[in-house]
């Protein structure tokens, strides 16, 4: 990955959340205490799953994909915030600038249209469930995966493959704890109305698309769920209304950041946390916590080991 010959700038200095000692102390205790149960939460997740074959169908399946992209979100730049929490120069390479902005955007991008392909499950789960295990089979739910990811790495390539090759000569300091593309963007030195246009329609088009697919499918579902009987209809909604809530606390930062207007508030470094530090911790909180299954393959994987350690 290198850059053009104008190009003289090799780094660029990160300027975090604050310049306070004691801000930055209490950050790193709330940021390393979300990261770590982020990391770990994703990950039992995932065991559960694994394990319990209670949880082997095709809803469970997503959700695990969902729990390791979440994991590779957790580790693209928290580790390197929490570190620079001790630094006085925080920098960053001009490679680690453009990996940070790949990879970003590449899990962020394959969270979206995986969050979809949830929402088209629960669609078949409810409203045709007489055809959902022929419909919802192991090799669509791969066909999903594996059109997030690369979705979500085109889309990130699409933004890498004009910024990498913009002329940076300076200044090179970045009013975030990571390398937010906008704010890239601005530091090169030639006119970038042109490529915050391209910015703002490609992740424009693809969080309002996902986001408005998202809010037709729960809306025919809940008209469904209406409609059904309030016994059959109530774990429906439960597990309904798990996945609305990540659904609406994953986009909102996300339209608000690439929809809003090029110029950038100085609160919005803080609310850029909540999309990279904190989003991961959504999908163990909110399925964990509103998931009778999910809880219930928890406890019989604890109790399983506790009478392991017991014998």
């Amino acid at each position: 990955m290198a850059h053009t010959n104008e190009s003289i700038v090799s780094e660029f200095v990160l300027l975090g959340l604050s310049n306070s000692w004691e801000l930055q102390l209490f950050f790193f205790a709330i940021f390393s205490t979300v990261y770590v149960t982020s990391v770990l939460g994703n990950v039992m997740i995932i065991i559960v799953i694994f394990y319990d074959s209670n949880l082997n169908s095709p809803m469970y399946f997503l959700l695990s994909n969902l729990s390791f992209i979440d994991i590779c979100q957790s580790n693209f730049a928290t580790p390197k915030m929490l570190v620079d929490f001790f630094l006085e120069r925080k920098t960053i390479s001009f490679e680690g600038c453009m990996a940070q902005i790949f990879l970003l955007h590449s899990f962020v991008g394959s969270e979206m249209m995986l969050l979809v392909a949830m929402a088209y499950d629960r669609f078949v789960a409810i409203c045709k469930p007489l055809h959902y295990n022929t419909i919802m089979n192991q090799r669509l739910c791969i066909i999903f995966v594996s059109v997030s990811w690369a979705v979500g790495i085109l889309h990130s390539v699409s933004h890498l493959v004009f910024t990498v090759d913009l002329p940076f000569c300076g200044p090179n300091e970045v009013d975030s704890f990571f390398c937010d593309l906008p704010l890239v963007i601005k530091l090169a030195c030639m006119d970038t109305y042109g490529m915050e246009v391209m910015t703002l329609t490609n992740s424009g088009l693809i969080s309002l698309s996902c986001f408005l697919a998202l809010i037709i499918s729960y809306t025919v579902i809940l008209i469904t769920v209406r409609h059904q009987s309030s016994s059959g209809s109530s774990k429906a909604l439960s597990t309904l209304t798990a996945h609305i809530t990540v659904v609406i606390l994953f986009f909102g930062p996300c339209i608000y950041f690439y929809i809003w207007p090029f110029s950038r508030l100085s609160v919005d470094k803080y609310l850029s946390v909540f999309y990279t530090v904190c989003t991961p911790l959504l999908n163990p909180i909110i399925y964990s916590l509103r998931n009778e299954d999910v809880k219930s393959a928890m406890r019989k994987l604890r109790n399983r080991h506790v009478n392991s350690w017991k014998n």
